[in-house]
């Protein structure tokens, strides 16, 4: 698997995945009928943020990150970043490859932390994945989160140095 910089061709393939995570309405925090123009503009960055991929070994684009900062001005040395996996490709690792990776880039460009602002309670496998690399939870926003099936559940803040 090779994770590189996303490139404007790879919007399609981006898109086949960012779409029916975002309609499911599990894990992130976006509107569930965010459309493609929105989707684009919320997830791929002009610097400083970036924008990954993460292609399989037939070249199939098996999932994405990207970060950003997470305040402005005073607050601009903490990173953000979101990930996504296609459903295809889960549990194989991308997930912790695209988050390493991450980390990584986020270090080699200046930031001093990393933060996550909503993480829902019940994605176990990102909290999981999250606290192996070394994220803390700083709080629980109680009901934070209203869940499709599990409705209101915790929102989660975590942060770790970089």
């Amino acid at each position: 698997m090779l994770i590189r910089d996303a490139a404007e061709r790879d919007w399609p393939e981006i898109w086949a995945i960012v779409q029916p995570i975002v309609v499911a309405g599990q894990t992130f925090c976006w509107d569930r009928d965010t459309g493609e123009q929105a989707a684009r503009a919320m997830w791929m960055h002009d610097p400083p943020g970036r924008t990954f991929v993460a292609v399989d070994d037939d070249g199939t684009i098996a999932g994405t990150a990207e970060t950003h900062r997470n305040q402005g001005g005073p607050g601009s040395h903490v990173a953000n970043a979101g990930f996504m996996v296609s459903a295809s490709h889960s549990g194989r690792g991308i997930g912790r490859a695209l988050a390493t990776h991450a980390i990584d880039q986020a270090r080699a460009d200046g930031y001093r932390a990393m933060q996550f602002n909503a993480v829902a309670e019940t994605n176990t496998r990102a909290v999981g994945l999250w606290r192996s690399l070394g994220f803390e939870v700083l709080a629980t926003i109680p009901e934070g989160f209203h869940h499709p099936a599990k409705g209101y559940v915790g929102l989660l803040v975590m942060y770790r140095r970089l």
